[in-house]
């Protein structure tokens, strides 16, 4: 299993991002893939993850303003990000879950692969 996150980067406050996330060996069984993100000394947070029945959910802080998608003929999930704050700075981490429960979808504990993660800065 492998996931590879990409599309960090600078940004200004009001921009746009999109993140992608390229997984092999897993999206054909994942019940669900996800974005969580990590500030500098703060602890991993939920962004937003997509179910394999098509349901979407957001974390409050990025809701209307992200939007997560996952292509299973392409076997990538992205994450495009628009009205960007300073806030939204962190490594951003996609993931995948094959065994958690809809319940748990915003937990980290739920997800049991990860990719090494992609850096947005967004200045102001």
């Amino acid at each position: 299993v492998q996931l590879q996150a990409s599309g960090g980067g600078l940004a200004t406050a009001g921009g746009s991002l999109r993140l992608s996330c390229a997984a092999s060996g897993v999206t054909s069984s994942a019940r669900a893939m996800g974005w969580f993100r990590q500030a500098p000394g703060k602890e991993r947070e939920f962004v937003a993850t997509s179910t394999r029945s098509g349901s979407t959910f957001y974390s409050d802080s990025v809701k209307g303003r992200f939007t997560v998608s996952w292509d299973r003929a392409k076997n990538t999930v992205s994450l495009q990000m628009n009205s960007l704050m300073r806030e939204d700075s962190a490594i951003y981490y996609c993931a995948a879950t094959i065994k958690g429960i809809l319940s748990t979808f915003r937990t980290s504990r739920a997800y049991e692969y990860w990719g090494q993660g992609t850096l947005v800065t967004v200045s102001s």
